[in-house]
């Protein structure tokens, strides 16, 4: 079943979706793969728990993410989860910390599991409908740069240039599966930031067009 997204782009919108949600998760989304990589972690929760997200775009959705911070009083970080009870907050998690172990507790305490009783999620069907569009993945810009790889439009260290800033820039909310297939071509892309030296030759990590080509077809 495809988990409830609901975008909150105002302080009332956010103050509506916690009103109707007794249960239910605030969910911060930044600029850069962190998001990616947490949204990937919560996701895998969303599959088999009843938990309603509010989702904020923290640069386009300021106002919101502000709001929600001076109502709990939790320093705003991006990614974060906010885990809300009667519009209580319960549990919050920033960052590289958003992790299967931290959330597995939480879930377990005050989510339900899909078809426990769980009030009926509330609000705008429209509202529902552009969260899930704005939440739809695309690898298309990674395919077009690995087809450009591989028709040798690109050497090697070009390759690896674009696609580690494509993915470090890349706060798309993708599932975990998904994270894993794009991050695990070159690693964690922080260690890179420092320059393409840390990474090494891109060759080191076994031939670049084959394992190009085999990430080209999981996708």
């Amino acid at each position: 079943m495809t988990p409830v997204l609901v975008p909150l782009t105002t302080p009332d919108e956010v103050e509506t979706f916690l009103a109707e949600n007794p249960i239910s998760g605030v969910f911060k989304a930044g600029t850069c793969h962190k998001t990616m990589q947490g949204f990937g972690v919560l996701e895998t929760f969303l599959k088999d728990h009843e938990l309603p997200i509010g989702f904020i775009r923290v640069v386009d959705w300021r106002p919101a993410s502000n709001h929600v911070a001076a109502r709990t009083g939790i320093l705003h970080q991006s990614p974060q989860l906010i885990v809300f009870k009667d519009g209580e907050p319960v549990f919050d998690v920033d960052n590289w910390d958003i992790t299967a172990d931290a959330l597995e507790p939480v879930f377990e305490k005050f989510v339900p599991a899909r078809g426990e009783a769980q009030p009926a999620v509330a609000g705008n069907p429209a509202a529902t409908t552009a969260a899930a569009s704005a939440a739809t993945s695309t690898v298309e810009p990674y395919k077009q740069l690995m087809r450009a790889f591989l028709s040798g439009e690109l050497p090697d260290w070009a390759f690896q240039d674009r696609y580690i800033n494509m993915f470090r820039d890349d706060a798309t909310l993708r599932s975990q599966n998904e994270f894993e297939l794009l991050s695990n071509l070159f690693g964690d892309p922080d260690a890179y930031h420092g320059g393409l030296h840390q990474l090494g030759a891109p060759q080191e990590r076994g031939d670049l067009k084959q394992r190009v080509q085999e990430l080209l077809s999981a996708l």
